[in-house]
């Protein structure tokens, strides 16, 4: 067998096909690498000690886990994610009501589209401050609420009243995101099959009954694939409690917390332990409610793979039963 020589080895089709998938994720997985993993490493590591940026460290083991679920500040601000996951329920339900009206053939239908999505490409900081002000005492709200008779000394301090601030920090979200939600679920209504619709006018179908039995399931992944984004992004909500009330008057928030303590308190340490616990946090809800949609939802039962494999253990199962070894 004659020898190839590295001329020909290095111009050959699989050493080059090679060469090129190399080259192409060289730049991405070095990004990743110096600006995602390793970073995520040295925070892991931080997390076991009592230190500050600069000066010495102390290796203090699991104490700042067990400080993160002793302090009343950081446990108060996990409860106030539950603001957040309302808010990005009702967020979705709009989104989807909105989506399925603006996705046929409506009087005026581009201009609302771009008016709800619109906020979606405001800055979050700029979101901040508008509500800043729209929330203030005599300002935007207020005025318009005294507008329709109602008297200011009547109405709550929006930003300061703790039994209603909260919910008027979360309703930003709602006001943000919906517009994106909205243009996703649109893509996924428009791509359904046109005949469904058709079938099921000469049926004498309703709106609710095109929307239940036709819309719903064929956009499915959709729905479960926000909802994930909604739940997880709801338990790091830091741009609205951050500016529009600096988390005072009980609207920190988890991350506004962590933002705290590592920079104006300088506990490094702590603060990245709160990090990891955050991510554990985030993964196990992802992991539960894939499980729950998966088993009860049937989201991902046509994924190729999956099917692959259920077919080859009923036909081991088939096998098995046959007395077939």
């Amino acid at each position: 067998m004659e020898k190839k020589s590295f001329k020909k080895w290095i111009t050959s089709g699989t050493v080059n096909r090679n060469l090129c998938i190399f080259t192409f994720m060289l730049v991405p997985v070095t990004l990743l690498l110096v600006f995602t993993y390793i970073p995520f490493a040295k925070m892991i590591q931080f997390s076991f000690y009592d230190m500050k940026y600069i000066g010495s460290r102390e290796f203090v083991g699991l104490k700042n886990y067990l400080e993160v679920f002793t302090r009343s500040d950081c446990f108060r601000a996990l409860k106030l994610s539950l603001y957040y996951i309302v808010a990005s329920f009702v967020q979705l339900a709009l989104a989807l009501y909105f989506a399925s009206v603006l996705s046929f053939k409506t009087k005026g239908g581009g201009v609302f589209k771009g008016l709800m999505f619109f906020p979606y490409l405001v800055c979050g900081i700029a979101v901040g401050f508008i509500f800043k002000f729209f929330y203030t005492r005599g300002f935007v709200l207020d005025t318009v609420l005294q507008w329709c008779g109602f008297q200011l000394d009547n109405l709550p301090y929006w930003l300061k009243d703790t039994n209603i601030n909260n919910v008027s920090v979360a309703a930003t979200s709602v006001w943000r995101y919906m517009g994106q939600n909205m243009v996703l679920f649109i893509g996924a209504i428009m791509s359904v099959d046109s005949t469904l619709y058709e079938a099921a006018d000469l049926d004498g179908a309703n709106g609710w009954q095109k929307f239940r039995y036709i819309i719903l399931p064929s956009i499915k992944t959709i729905i479960v694939l926000n909802m994930i984004l909604s739940i997880t992004g709801s338990l790091s909500v830091f741009e609205p409690p951050y500016v529009i009330t600096g988390g005072d008057f009980g609207t920190g928030t988890y991350f506004v917390i962590m933002n705290k303590l590592a920079h104006e308190s300088q506990k490094v340490g702590l603060a990245s332990a709160m990090a990891i616990i955050l991510f554990g946090l985030i993964f196990i809800a992802t992991m539960i409610q894939k499980g729950i949609e998966r088993y009860y939802l049937g989201v991902g039962d046509k994924d190729p793979i999956r099917l692959e494999r259920k077919k080859r253990k009923e036909e081991k199962a088939l096998l098995a039963k046959g007395g077939v070894k």
